[in-house]
């Protein structure tokens, strides 16, 4: 019996990595989309997006099930809760991917991004999709060394949406308001998306530990 229990509890962790590995493929062709200007690829990425939204219900489903007849503690406790605090952030990692794929539809046949800003959302859609699978790891290990190396790996996503916003504030910027809107809201998608993946990492380090990282620091 117990067997089966635990057995129940990996696999809600398979879940989250699936999850994790979904939106991780997502943006990654989200980002190839924007930059190749590929409208079936686009359409791919916003069509996928229910499979997240399915597979976030099986999760949730899965967990409130353990919840509700296993009544789990300690440790095993905390992986039911943060399935259902994970499987929301990357639902939500899904969504953004889409968000990058439908800009890439709306300005069709023309390119969303002028060639001024393209260097910076390839980085950006390389950094992202690294730490998706970096989180897809940490998922699958409970490696907390890696999680919190992910908060570090996250700056260069912060840096990276410093440097685009000052390119758009720069006075000499030559593309028009509707770009600058565009860019704007697609740099914070990514940073998004960046966030979240770093957000289930640290879910994790409590999964094991039993605290938030920086949680001893209040």
């Amino acid at each position: 019996m117990r067997e089966a229990y635990h057995e129940q509890l990996e696999d809600l962790a398979g879940e989250l990595a699936a999850m994790c590995d979904m939106a991780a493929t997502a943006m990654e062709k989200a980002t190839r989309s924007l930059l190749d200007v590929d409208l079936s690829l686009a359409e791919e990425v916003i069509g996928d997006d229910v499979k997240v939204d399915e597979e976030r219900a099986k999760c949730e489903e899965h967990a409130l099930a353990l919840l509700a007849l296993q009544s789990p503690v300690a440790t095993d406790l905390r992986i039911v809760i943060t399935a259902l605090h994970a499987a929301e952030s990357l639902e939500r990692m899904g969504d953004l991917a889409q968000h990058v794929a439908k800009a890439t539809r709306r300005r069709h046949p023309q390119p969303v991004l002028p060639d001024q800003v393209r260097p910076y959302f390839a980085e950006m859609g390389r950094v992202a999709v690294h730490l998706a699978r970096r989180a897809e790891e940490v998922i699958r290990t409970k490696d907390i060394d890696l999680a919190r190396r992910l908060e570090d790996e996250d700056d260069a996503m912060d840096d990276l949406h410093r440097h685009l916003f000052s390119v758009l504030m720069d006075k000499e910027w030559p593309h028009g308001t509707a770009a600058a809107v565009d860019v704007t809201l697609l740099g914070r998608f990514y940073e998004r998306f960046a966030d979240h993946s770093v957000s289930v990492a640290r879910r994790m380090v409590f999964v094991v530990t039993g605290k938030m990282p920086g949680s001893e620091e209040h």
